[in-house]
């Protein structure tokens, strides 16, 4: 048995080969509640980190230390933790699993060595599983599969790699496979080792013999995982077409390279729960993930600068702002000056290494390590730092995925209003996937974001780490009014209190207009009845009466002609003249049949095949017209179903649609055009907004 974690003639390679690849960082991602969290307790335990595993349930682990996290019970941002194993340094960053939360995960991404895909063997994640892939794939980083809660699977492995396939577009290539005693998983066989193990609790496992029935499942299973091998390695396919055993160095080797290319997917497998498979798992790191060195090559990192890239942006309580941030090339200490791609320029406060919410203090910090920048005020999440004189190329793009769905926040005491813009601004910036909007016609302040937990959680935010109590609402709906018949009216705005008086006369005509066409005003005065001066007075005042129609509601779609009218030598004005033209609004507009507008929004939503016909029957009880049902292209079993929705009936149909697809599906949506309504769902919309007024 080996027991210092080098396989048979294995070397301990550096970036270039040579010794130590340097501190590195792993990002562990997967599907929501797959033990993602588990998984990184189990590793700090395995490598003396912590002395006793913490479990979710108890609130104990080092991740998900929020209180919204522990509240919850689910990752609502990532966690970070370093740890060594073996001589060298590990950063782990633990990415939230939800589709509301998966931005932390994509700022992350790019920068990361390698990543841990956390997986069940349960076919009802597979679309989740898929988002993921699909993200690592794009990005091209190096992915490790772990099947994890092993000890609980209740089909078979290989058939369970069978249907996990498809959601990966490389080949899942099983690196492990179960032992049993009856119909109890006691253990794995390496099938590149060519050894089997015993699972021990809370210890390494222990070799034994590989024989009978055991020995014949791993020749089979060996030889399917050098046959895809060697899909990428010609001699590896002459050596198996002559039935030449490969040295086992050679499959390492293959194994390692294909990894690194993003060729294969290697599955490992364990129960994080029991830390059983996570030695493996990490030795398997160890001996297989690019270091640094690479993951800088691959983003373009070039010149002796020290770099560096912010992966995460938090407003602490008592240390202020600190920027998360991996350093790609040189040494990053306390006062160090960067400039970011911006122009920008910071001085770091204090450079800090991360474990959970806990940070020590550094001196400085080395390319490869994964720490927290304090007070580095510029730098924003996405970020490349450089101490170069110029401003760097941007490394990375991460640009947030549209809203789906907003709230209407107030706070509760007026006193309040400034402390709570700070604070949403805060979290804006924490996390760029949540948008601040400011409607002008309602003064509404709208956050707008993912899902309803991700502002469900920006809500406890605000009240538990700001201190600023918030009433919440839905948005409101952009109805508007129009026509349907034109008339003319005469409006005379006249007041006589002493002195000069005011005096203003217009006729005008009113008519509808094609829909979408907005207002247009007409000056059709002749012989000098109204001064060419005080024509402007009278458009503006035709403005402010179209504000609010007699259905309460902005009126639209409307041409208004000056004809005729009159003025007073003395008393006329620009401000008579105004408000004749508002009279003449309020006089004109309930004579033409008006008829409410509501906005219609094309509707994009993508899901899982097998979740069409339920979207269907949603979009049907929320007025939609279905327009069509696609494949989506490049997304093997997924579809797109494009509709006209009222924008009314957009409000909370995120809900609804996670609901009916595990969490995965999602929507884009564009205005398009305004349509009439009428009957008792418009009656019922005028009363609601007489009755708020």
């Amino acid at each position: 048995m080996t027991t210092n974690g080098a396989r048979p003639g294995a070397q301990t390679p550096d970036a270039n080969g040579t010794g130590s690849r340097g501190p590195r960082c792993i990002a562990l991602v997967g599907p929501f509640q797959s033990g993602k969290t588990t998984l990184l307790e189990a590793i700090l335990a395995r490598t003396g980190a912590i002395a006793r595993q913490g479990t979710v349930e108890a609130g104990s682990t080092v991740g998900d230390a929020s209180k919204e996290a522990r509240q919850h019970k689910m990752s609502v941002e990532l966690s970070v933790a370093t740890t060594n194993f073996m001589g060298d340094q590990y950063t782990f960053i633990d990415c939230p699993g939800s589709i509301e939360f998966a931005q932390d995960m994509r700022a992350v991404l790019p920068v990361v060595d390698a990543a841990i895909v956390v997986c069940e063997l349960d076919d009802k994640k597979l679309p989740q599983l898929q988002l993921i892939l699909r993200e690592l794939e794009e990005q091209k980083i190096p992915r490790i599969l772990f099947l994890n809660k092993i000890d609980k699977a209740s089909t078979g492995v290989v058939d369970a790699l069978t249907a996990l396939q498809p959601a990966s577009r490389v080949k899942l290539v099983m690196r492990q496979l179960p032992t049993f005693d009856g119909d109890i998983i006691t253990g794995f066989v390496d099938l590149a080792l060519e050894r089997a193990f015993v699972y021990k609790e809370a210890a390494p496992s222990e070799v034994v013999p590989l024989e009978g029935a055991a020995l014949d499942t791993e020749k089979t299973a060996r030889f399917s995982m050098l046959e895809t091998l060697a899909d990428h390695d010609d001699e590896l396919m002459e050596q198996l077409l002559e039935d030449i055993q490969p040295p086992r160095d050679k499959v390492f080797d293959d194994l390692s390279k294909e990894l690194r290319e993003g060729l294969v997917c290697p599955v490992l497998i364990g129960a994080a729960s029991r830390t059983n498979g996570v030695l493996r798992l990490m030795k398997a790191i160890r001996h297989e993930v690019n270091g640094v060195a690479q993951t800088a090559q691959r983003l373009g990192v070039g010149g002796g600068d020290t770099v560096a890239v912010v992966v995460k942006t938090l407003h602490t309580q008592h240390g202020g702002k600190m920027s998360i941030a991996r350093v790609l090339a040189g040494e990053a200490g306390d006062g160090t000056t960067f400039i970011n791609q911006k122009g920008d320029t910071g001085r770091v406060s204090g450079v800090f290494k991360l474990f959970g919410q806990q940070t020590e203090k550094r001196g400085a910090a080395q390319a490869g390590e994964t720490i927290a920048f304090g007070k580095l005020d510029p730098a924003q999440t996405g970020d490349t730092l450089s101490t170069g004189k110029t401003a760097p190329r941007a490394l990375i793009q991460v640009e947030p995925v549209p809203p789906v769905l907003g709230l209407v926040l107030a706070a509760a005491d007026r006193k309040d209003d400034v402390k709570l813009g700070q604070a949403l601004n805060k979290l804006v910036e924490e996390d760029p996937s949540l948008t601040l909007v400011q409607n002008p016609e309602t003064h509404e302040v709208i956050l707008r974001g993912q899902g309803e937990m991700q502002l469900r959680v920006a809500t406890e935010r605000l009240t538990g780490r700001f201190g600023v109590a918030v009433n919440s609402s839905r948005p409101s709906v952009g109805y508007r009014e129009t026509i349907r018949k034109p008339t003319s009216v005469r409006a005379r705005h006249k007041k006589q209190s002493g002195g000069h008086g005011q005096y203003g006369d217009v006729v005008v005509e009113i008519k509808p207009m094609p829909r979408g066409t907005g207002f247009a005003f007409e000056d059709k005065i002749t012989g000098g009845v109204v001064p060419r001066n005080y024509i402007p007075s009278v458009e503006e005042g035709v403005k402010d009466g179209l504000t609010k129609g007699p259905l309460g509601f902005p009126v639209v779609d409307v041409t208004v002609a000056l004809v005729d009218g009159s003025y007073h030598s003395v008393d006329s004005s620009d401000q008579a003249f105004r408000m004749a033209g508002r009279l003449a609004m309020n006089e004109a507009l309930p004579q033409c049949q008006p008829v409410l507008l509501e906005p219609i929004h094309l509707i994009e939503i993508a899901c899982p095949s097998d979740a069409a016909a339920r979207m269907n029957a949603i979009l049907s009880g929320r007025r939609a017209q279905i327009l069509g049902f696609d494949t989506r292209e490049g997304w093997d079993g997924w579809d797109v179903v494009r509709a006209m929705m009222p924008e009314a009936e957009i409000g909370d149909l995120i809900v609804e649609i996670r609901s009916a697809t595990a969490g995965v599906g999602s929507f884009n949506s564009r205005f398009e055009h305004m349509a009439e309504l009428s009957g008792r769902p418009a009656d019922q919309i005028v009363s609601a907004r007489k009755a708020a007024a």
